[in-house]
């Protein structure tokens, strides 16, 4: 088992399955959080600990697994998904792969690729998690700039050079230059190559 606890969010209406899967997952050294059914789950929803996955039941009663996956998307909260069904309509499985679910297993599946499906998914979260993090120490960075440090900031991400930001704010070159190895500090960096590096792929707060 890993030195972080990978959790399990089970939801699934039938007791007997619920208690049969858990109890095969916490052989496996997982942390098992079962559920009977989506409210109860979506009750729980802020309390996420990760990095996890969600085994969910397609069909059950008042709100179907798939109801449940496009509540949490409107939560904008971000759980890899794996359905599981012992029943479900063709169009059921593509709405629910089309919303990300990461797996569909047929019931009755082999618990081997339930684990597999499982392990992938913590991947991912684990991944996500990190991406996450990291956004939110680049956003507080960002927040530390002054004002025209910001402004200078927001250009140099978009590649503008020294040059082109001081004839867009009208300032001299020199002063561009000194405010942006104030942004370098702040943002803990020593090179513009190391910045860009750094913001690669995250969009910075206007």
């Amino acid at each position: 088992m890993s030195m972080t606890q990978e959790h399990v969010y089970l939801v699934d209406d039938n007791l007997e399955i619920r208690f049969h899967l858990k109890s095969l997952l916490i052989q496996k050294g997982y942390s098992v959080h079962d559920f009977d059914g989506s409210q109860a789950f979506i009750n729980e929803l802020e309390k996420l600990i990760h990095p996890c996955v969600l085994v969910v039941d397609m069909r059950m009663p008042n709100i179907s697994g798939l109801d449940l996956q496009h509540h949490i998307k409107l939560k904008n909260i971000f759980i890899p998904t794996i359905f599981i069904s012992g029943e479900s309509q063709h169009q059921e499985i593509i709405d629910a792969m089309k919303s990300g679910a990461i797996e569909f297993l047929w019931k009755p599946f082999q618990v081997n690729d339930l684990i597999d499906a499982i392990k992938r998914g913590l991947g991912i979260d684990i991944e996500n998690t990190n991406i996450q993090q990291k956004i939110i120490h680049l956003k507080g960075l960002q927040a530390e700039l002054s004002a025209r440090e910001n402004e200078i900031f927001l250009l140099i991400h978009k590649g503008l050079r020294n040059k082109e930001i001081g004839e867009k704010l009208g300032i001299f070159s020199d002063t561009v230059k000194k405010h942006r190895a104030q942004v370098l500090e702040k943002m803990q960096v020593t090179t513009l190559h190391e910045l860009l590096m750094l913001w690669d792929g995250i969009e910075p707060k206007i």
